[in-house]
């Protein structure tokens, strides 16, 4: 029996996707279709798929070609399939010619023509485009305007914000407007960035005037006004997705499935830190300046709150305040207290400290290395170091692309991202809201 394999992504498979399937299945007995994973379409930059790795599996296995449907994971598994599964002929696409000579050593190699006229690229940019508009005085703007180039079906229409000195010259270039009315005349969604206390009203002007919403997390201040929003969004049908970029890239994706699935035992513990130094004294305009518990604190909490759940026994905070009486804390520290584990972030913006993330287990641990939010590498370590593991991800615009690739998918199907979860986003809210409620212990 001689057997072929090939491989592809097979979003929204169409013609040319069935047609170079039958040539390959011709070429032999038995087919083996390899389905490339939605991490590691990410890790080698190939952020615009817009279906599952299961929606795409039962596509291909629809078409009644594949004698067999694997997923590939991993560079270097095509020699690996391979070599185990005894293939005989390796098939892909013309477009391709030469990329795979080196499998020439394994088994034979065709390059198949492609069906001339058709793509899932081309089909992708055929979906209207999404207008965004962006919100808000952020230097992190900038980042999202050029990331936004990166995502097939976006477009930055507009600017909405107090004033231009920190913007880009390509943001510049963005018709810009101080009236939030205006701005949303402009686009489909908005993203936003604005101060967290202007969040709420900002959503909810956004959600009621008919556009989805991108909202840098936490989308509000307290539980009552987080869920006043979420109705809203359900009731329009909308989608309000919360915007931590650590959320969506790949090495954390990573280490979280690695960490719930048994490898380092039972988590006991985790562990996050993230500080940045601030000159709170020489910056002229304070009111573009988050404080350390909303500018840090949901990034802290995301791996908590993966890997524990979000149903802690008691969260106690401790703060130093930037002056008495204010709520610009400059470092605080929560430690959360589970039914059979423990947490902690300490987060500052006029505190600095070694900004790891560490998840300790009962057989071993993972670690971070600062700053883990933009993480492209992290460890798995035992007792025996000669057991220990690294790994390596690619990470692009520190997550941004990839958020707002999840933000467009989420528009055009209506689903929800996964990524970021309710119950997740409200316990963040829930956290917050107890430290402006003053449920704190103060540092002198």
């Amino acid at each position: 029996m001689k057997k072929v394999i090939t491989y592809g992504t097979y979003d929204l498979l169409h013609f040319g996707h069935i047609r170079l399937l039958e040539r390959a299945k011709a070429l032999g007995d038995y087919l083996i279709v390899g389905v490339t994973a939605d991490n590691f379409d990410l890790a080698r930059g190939k952020i615009n798929v817009q279906q599952s790795v299961m929606e795409r599996i039962d596509a291909v296995r629809a078409t009644g070609l594949a004698d067999e449907i694997i997923v590939e994971e991993y560079e270097g598994q095509k020699i690996d399939d391979i070599r185990r599964k005894e293939v005989d002929i390796f098939a892909i696409g013309s477009d391709w010619l030469g990329k795979f000579d080196y499998l020439k050593e394994f088994c034979e190699v065709v390059y198949l023509e492609r069906t001339q006229g058709v793509s899932s690229s081309e089909l992708r940019a055929e979906k209207r485009e999404v207008r965004i508009g962006l919100v808000g005085e952020s230097t992190i703007l900038n980042k999202f305007e050029r990331e936004s180039h990166f995502v097939n079906g976006v477009s930055i229409t507009g600017v909405c914000a107090k004033d231009t000195d920190d913007f880009s010259d390509n943001l510049k270039r963005i018709p810009f407007t101080h009236n939030f009315d205006q701005l949303l005349d402009m686009c489909d969604a908005v993203y936003i960035i604005s101060q967290p206390h202007e969040h709420f009203s900002q959503i909810k002007h956004a959600l009621e005037s008919g556009k989805h919403v991108l909202c840098e997390s936490p989308i509000a201040l307290s539980v009552r006004e987080f869920n006043e929003l979420c109705s809203l969004a359900e009731e329009n049908n909308l989608i309000l997705m919360d915007g931590i970029k650590t959320a969506y890239s790949t090495a954390y994706d990573r280490l979280v499935v690695l960490a719930k699935s048994g490898r380092i035992g039972d988590i006991v513990s985790v562990d996050a830190v993230c500080t940045s130094m601030f000159d709170f004294e020489r910056q002229e305009d304070k009111s573009k300046v988050w404080n350390s518990i909303t500018a840090w604190g949901p990034t802290a909490m995301l791996p908590i709150f993966h890997l524990l759940g979000t149903d802690y026994t008691k969260a106690e905070i401790t703060t130093r305040l930037y002056q008495p009486k204010s709520d610009f804390d400059i470092f605080t520290k929560i430690a959360f207290v589970y039914p059979h584990a423990v947490a902690s972030i300490k987060v500052g913006v006029g505190v600095k400290s070694e900004g790891e993330l560490i998840i300790s287990g009962t057989k071993g641990y993972i670690y971070v290395p600062a700053p883990w939010w933009k993480t492209d590498y992290f460890e798995i370590r035992y007792e025996n170091p000669a057991d220990n593991k690294r790994y390596f991800y690619k990470l692009d615009g520190e997550g941004i692309r990839y958020e707002i690739v999840s933000f467009i998918k989420a528009i055009q199907t209506l689903k929800k991202s996964t990524y970021l979860t309710k119950d997740i986003s409200i316990s963040i809210v829930k956290t917050i809201e107890k430290y402006y409620d003053r449920n704190i212990v103060l540092l002198s």
